[in-house]
């Protein structure tokens, strides 16, 4: 699964434009190392709301304006990531998931388009997945390591790839 990264300054903005712009299917909170053995929210948002608050203590998750979690923001390394899953054709029917390097275009031709989005970040030693249906889409930002490593940020679901 591919994954692009974002400014962790713009992390509100882009949680803010996801939520706001694309219908979330599903949360997933963990903690980072217990493969899922360790889960403190696994909720389906299918006909829910997923709201957040960010404030000087952190940030809260409400389902339907039911807090369901919050980060205090103590141990806040790196910004949101979006991934994207992608299932290539098989002869058999079934379809095999790709891999791809970071420094793929998200709108490459070739690509299939992807099955489901993947928005996530670790924060406070919680790994926090939130999963869209198709494609969420990304507009590039900034370079993080010229020539290979960029920024992304989120984009509104009117994009013509």
């Amino acid at each position: 699964m591919e994954q692009y990264w974002m400014p962790k300054r713009l992390d509100v903005k882009n949680l803010q434009l996801c939520l706001g712009a694309y219908i979330p299917t599903h949360i997933l909170i963990r903690l980072v190392g217990s493969a899922g053995g360790t889960v403190k929210v696994d909720q389906d948002l299918r006909g829910k709301t997923l709201r957040f608050r960010k404030d000087k203590t952190g940030l809260y998750l409400f389902i339907d304006a039911q807090e369901v979690f919050h980060f205090p923001l103590k141990d806040y390394q790196k910004g949101f990531s979006l991934g994207y899953e992608r299932i290539e054709p098989t002869e058999d029917g079934v379809g095999r998931m790709i891999v791809l390097s970071r420094e793929v275009d998200p709108y490459a031709p070739n690509l299939p388009e992807p099955r489901w989005s993947f928005l996530r970040i670790v924060l406070d030693n919680h790994l926090m997945e939130i999963f869209f249906e198709g494609r969420v889409n990304l507009k590039f930002h900034s370079w993080w390591v010229k020539p290979r490593w960029k920024y992304w940020v989120i984009d509104g679901p009117d994009r013509k790839s």
